[in-house]
């Protein structure tokens, strides 16, 4: 276990390299978390439950981390307030980073004693994975940060991928017969969260979904439509929260003379139409759907679609942290995988026969599932090995600030 720790412990550093103090310890809204809390709090995981229950004697360099940086484990004990984590001025980040070498070289020597402990080796895994998940905020949170900033700042290099080089072909649809089929992953699998499992059956109705994701060019004639205007496209909380926060296109996007520009984490960019549309809440990409007449697919639907498909997507291994161009030379530019993830219709509950595990590690998701939605299949800012067919991310549904985007469905006769 001793390199794979190390491997995702470096992957986040790497990924708060480019950042200066200043950036790392504001918190732009409630959802969101400072880059420096991130920092301490997936060091703080292997601290609580790695290192105090397997190291006899355990003493932390510091005892009020345990309050700062728990994060919602009622079970270990009462946490600082979320909305308030960027009001944490102390520890510094210089602190913060000491302390990450502090759990890191306590943790490789405990590794180095006992790692084929199997227990030891089921906390690390959960550890390691819970870690990237947290890898994945930082980028979406720290875009948040920076995308308030006037000056709209570059924090990593910027992709070459030239200029447009051709028309999108029309979304093109495979279908999918009425039947009973088997989702969710197997014991067997490797590594699963709790939430992707059992594995069960579930009866679909002929449905087809489409061959790639919506572009930019596709949903900018929703804006241009006025879409954001009509309240027909909308479920009710959906145009409620429109007109309450004044939503006219992806948080993103803005004008700027005449054309049509983005925020990325490369800095401001041209909006490229041939791009999965991203940054998207639930409710727009519901809305969109209505408008074209088609629908969201379930997150079987397209767990049942996905599960011939290869990874051809962009994912955050490649330190791109932004969604690849479609390009009109693939014959099926599916994206499944990676790039944005993709809303499915489908509430975020438990599959039938879930328990949650027992203990503090049992919090870790099934006291989520209610009032959130399902989406399905990675993005440019999420590890390889948790771009997999059965992984289950969850938002409410007015979320827009993860890298989510949409792929239609139509529900086909019987």
């Amino acid at each position: 276990m001793i390199e794979p720790f190390r491997a995702v412990r470096q992957q986040t550093q790497a990924i708060a390299e480019p950042l200066a103090p200043e950036d790392m310890v504001i918190q732009s809204m409630t959802e969101a978390s400072p880059m420096k809390w991130h920092l301490a709090h997936t060091s703080w995981f292997f601290e609580r439950f790695v290192l105090r229950d397997f190291v006899h004697g355990y003493v932390s360099p510091e005892e009020t981390y345990d309050y700062l940086f728990n994060s919602y484990y009622n079970t270990v004990g009462p946490q600082h307030c979320r909305p308030r984590r960027g009001m944490l001025s102390r520890p510094t980040v210089e602190q913060v980073f000491a302390y990450r070498r502090f759990v890191d070289d306590a943790v490789i020597k405990l590794l180095e004693r006992c790692d084929e402990d199997v227990e030891l080796r089921r906390i690390m895994t959960i550890g390691l994975n819970h870690e990237q998940q947290h890898q994945e905020l930082m980028l979406t949170d720290v875009k948040h940060v920076l995308s308030g900033n006037p000056l709209l700042p570059a924090v990593y290099p910027s992709p070459r991928d030239g200029t447009a080089i051709g028309t999108i072909p029309e979304t093109g649809w495979r279908r999918f017969n009425a039947g009973v089929v088997r989702v969710g992953a197997n014991p067997d699998d490797g590594f699963r969260f709790d939430n992707e499992c059992p594995r069960h059956r579930v009866f679909l109705e002929p449905f087809e979904i489409a061959d790639r994701p919506v572009t930019n060019h596709e949903y900018l004639a929703f804006v241009e439509s006025g879409g954001y205007e009509q309240h027909q496209h909308w479920l009710s909380m959906g145009w409620a929260t429109v007109q309450d926060q004044g939503w006219r296109h992806p948080i993103y996007w803005y004008r700027e003379d005449g054309r049509w520009r983005q925020y990325t984490l490369h800095g401001p960019v041209d909006l490229r139409l041939d791009e999965p549309v991203c940054h998207l809440s639930y409710f727009e990409a519901d809305a969109y759907a209505r408008w074209v007449g088609a629908r969201l697919p379930t997150e079987f639907e397209w767990e049942q679609a996905a599960a011939d498909q290869a990874l051809d997507g962009v994912i955050a291994d490649e330190q791109r942290y932004h969604p690849a161009p479609l390009d009109p030379r693939e014959t099926q530019p599916t994206r499944f995988f990676g790039d944005v993830w993709e809303w499915t219709g489908s509430s975020y509950t438990p599959y039938p026969g879930y328990r949650p595990p027992d203990g503090a590690l049992g919090e870790y998701n099934g006291k989520f599932m209610c009032n959130q939605y399902v989406l399905r299949g990675g993005s440019c800012a999420t590890a390889r090995s948790q771009a997999r067919l059965t992984y289950r991310n969850f938002f409410p549904p007015e979320s827009r600030w993860q890298f989510a985007g949409l792929r239609l469905a139509r529900t086909l006769a019987a």
